[in-house]
């Protein structure tokens, strides 16, 4: 008897031993059958509890004395007396069946529904009549209380045939389905309920012969991509349905409400079969082509799950007890028991002492003299020296090997585990008491230092935009991960990151600048900017233009300082001191002449710009330049010492002046008016476009 333990629930199979894996010979494993010690302790649950081919269905009769089962080849169907653990009668057909259902309390009446459209009649001595539908049918389902036998199948008509009349009835239509997969009776108010290709249910009330409702059970799967049909339906109690789909989900819903109570998912994406309650466990049996699975219906937690190695086709549970009956694509019917969903039957009650037997026993998951386990269990167990031979088995993600072999391995390698748990747990006791030890604290974090940095020194600045989102980037969740995932970290050697280094570079530079300089801004100079005229452009194109002309000589250095007077002259609050500066200049002059120090004669209009000279100036040589600039009203002293530096000026008063500063003042706005007029036809005002600003080191 194999035993397997799924989620601390053990399963018994009642069907055989040990489980021998496929790979092994036909010859081994009939020595290996004689050999086992266990072969006296096994049982055959029912005698020649088998097909000759193919079982396609299992049911157990209402009164627990008798289950039948239906399967090919040839199609028969096989009646089995659980009182005497044998077969009791055997019938053969023209045809496979499809479904069939039970009419009365015993084998005595029994309704076949075949796959060439015929639905026989069995009485307890044999065939009784033989009719054909319409369509290919599906299901097929007995309502009592008007003894007709409901047939579905490819078509939107539920059949009616009326057993006590011996005729067909006027069939349900249903208005918006293609076909019709399923069918179920509720027991305590006889509502009729069919499952539909398009994913809906629908209720038929037979006294109106009407449908009374309909769920969309399709709707409520919204990750699937397909519109899944209902394939199994089954009634808790007069409120409680399951519908099964096609795409392995059952649904439990609450016939008052149009959302699902709950959705349980098979996680296989095959079509459910067959859905049955256990009330007293608090228990759903859904079942597809692949396993049986066990679930709680309030949590929707699996319980267990029963697999074999060939697809299931039905299932059977005995009422009130923990016994399943499964046909399956193979010869044999298997029968399970589950102690934890309920007791032996009656007939069988000799699997309790059985069970309590071998509950000390160990239990073995997967074969008993085999064992699973992964490559890095087998180099944990120095034994990847044997990949490639016979002693290992490859097997999905890892291999089976001898559980002999397995045994002696795991004994020598753990020979110092003991050792290794000890220091293991020592480490961990030292790592538990080091952080009370005093620590060095940063503010920086560990990841992205640099632009944490960065963003604090921001968040402190002036400007309250760039705090903001400095702010938000250190203190919003959202960004945490950029200071604490290494995965977040900037990597500098990146090829983005070099691209985007030269612009990177040019910015520090930028800032470094303006750092060591300091910004300073006179007072009434935007009300200047404001209020500028062409003036400023008429000067600032005249020194484009000499510039363009590339002269040399002395002349031209003159026109252009006079061109930088008449700028000075359009802003005279720049130099707020003229005016006195001309009062002191007779004296400062005389008084230079007297000392017979070095005096550096400019003329009047002189550019005193000296941190931004102009082009033209910076290119000619320094002897030049001091050449040309030799003027008698104008004079500079240098004393003794770094920096210390006097400048005297004298300007003529126009009063004084003679013929020739008028003459040339004449001239001067003669011409600044006709470049003006010139100015106005080509460009247009740059009236508020111009700032300037003076920078000076602190």
């Amino acid at each position: 008897m194999l035993v397997t333990d799924i989620n601390n629930v053990k399963i018994y199979n009642l069907s055989g031993g040990k489980s021998v894996p496929e790979w092994v010979t036909s010859r081994k494993q009939k020595k290996g059958t004689k050999k086992q010690a266990d072969s006296d302790r096994r049982i055959e649950l029912i005698q020649d509890f088998d097909m000759p081919g193919v079982a396609s269905s299992i049911a157990v009769s209402p009164d627990g004395q008798y289950i039948l089962a239906t399967g090919t080849y040839k199609p028969r169907v096989k009646c089995f007396e659980v009182c005497n653990l044998s077969l009791k009668f055997e019938r053969c057909f023209d045809s496979e069946v499809e479904k069939f259902e039970i009419l009365s309390d015993d084998y005595g009446k029994v309704a076949f529904l075949q796959a060439d459209r015929y639905v026989e009649i069995h009485a307890a001595h044999g065939r009784h009549y033989r009719l054909r539908i319409p369509r290919f049918g599906r299901d097929l389902v007995y309502h009592k209380p008007t003894c007709d036998l409901l047939l579905v199948g490819a078509s939107p008509d539920i059949f009616r045939l009326n057993l006590e009349r011996g005729q067909f009835l006027l069939p349900y239509t249903s208005p918006s389905a293609s076909g019709i997969d399923s069918i179920t009776v509720n027991r305590e108010h006889q509502l009729i309920c069919t499952g539909t290709q398009e994913g809906t249910l629908e209720a038929w009330d037979y006294r109106d012969r009407k449908c009374c409702g309909t769920l969309d059970v399709a709707a409520s799967l919204q990750n699937t991509k397909e519109i899944a049909s209902v394939t199994a339906l089954e009634f808790k109690n007069g409120l409680t349905v399951a519908a099964g789909t096609s795409t392995g989900h059952v649904l439990l819903y609450d016939i008052r409400a149009r959302s699902p109570l709950a959705v349980k998912d098979h996680l296989n994406q095959l079509p459910i079969k067959k859905i049955r309650f256990q009330p007293e466990q608090k228990s759903v049996y859904s079942l597809d082509g692949a396993m049986l699975k066990i679930w709680d219906e309030a949590t929707l937690k699996q319980k267990a799950c029963i697999e074999s190695l060939s697809n299931f086709n039905d299932f059977a549970h005995y009422p009130g007890s923990g016994l399943f009956l499964f046909a399956q694509e193979d010869t044999k019917m298997l029968p399970y028991y589950v102690p934890s969903e309920g007791p032996a039957p009656k007939w069988c009650s000799f699997l309790d002492n059985l069970v309590e037997d071998i509950d000390s026993e160990t239990v073995q998951n997967v074969y008993d003299d085999y064992k699973f386990i992964t490559k890095q269990e087998l180099a944990d167990l120095k034994l990847d020296h044997l990949e490639g031979t016979k002693m290992l088995r490859a097997y999905m993600h890892g291999f089976f090997i001898d559980i002999r072999l397995y045994n002696k391995a795991k004994s020598v390698s753990n020979t110092f585990a003991f050792d290794g748990f000890r220091k293991e747990k020592i480490r961990k006791q030292i790592e538990a008491a080091r952080p009370a030890r005093i620590q060095l604290k940063t503010a920086l974090p560990q990841v992205n230092k640099e632009l944490a940095q960065q963003l604090i020194e921001e968040k402190h600045m002036v400007n309250a935009k760039r705090s903001a989102i400095a702010k938000s980037l250190l203190t919003d969740d959202r960004f945490k991960n950029m200071f604490e995932n290494p995965d977040f970290e900037v990597d500098k050697d990146a090829q983005e990151y070099r691209l985007l280094s030269a612009v990177l570079q040019r910015a520090d530079r930028d800032k470094a600048r303006k750092k060591e300089n300091v910004v300073v801004t006179p007072i009434g100079e935007d009300e200047e900017d404001q209020k500028s005229t062409d003036d400023d452009l008429y000067s600032e194109k005249s020194e484009s233009e000499s510039e363009d002309e590339k002269r040399e000589s002395g002349e031209e250095l003159e026109e252009e300082s006079v061109r930088a007077t008449s700028k000075k002259e359009g802003r005279k609050k720049v130099l707020p001191s003229v005016s006195a500066a001309r009062q002191q200049s007779g004296r400062s002059a005389q008084e230079d002449e007297d000392d017979g120090s070095f005096s550096l004669a400019v003329e009047e209009g002189a550019n005193f710009n000296i941190m931004q000279p102009s082009r033209k100036i910076q290119s000619v040589s320094l002897g030049k330049r001091v050449s040309k600039l030799e003027h008698n009203t104008t004079s500079v002293q240098f004393d003794n010492g770094i920096g210390r530096r006097e400048i005297t000026f004298t300007l003529p008063s126009r009063s004084k002046g003679g013929k020739n500063d008028q003459d040339q003042d004449r001239s001067r706005q003669q011409t600044l008016k006709k470049h003006k007029e010139e100015r106005r036809k080509v460009i247009r005002s740059a009236k508020g476009v111009i700032k300037k600003m003076v920078m000076r080191k602190p």
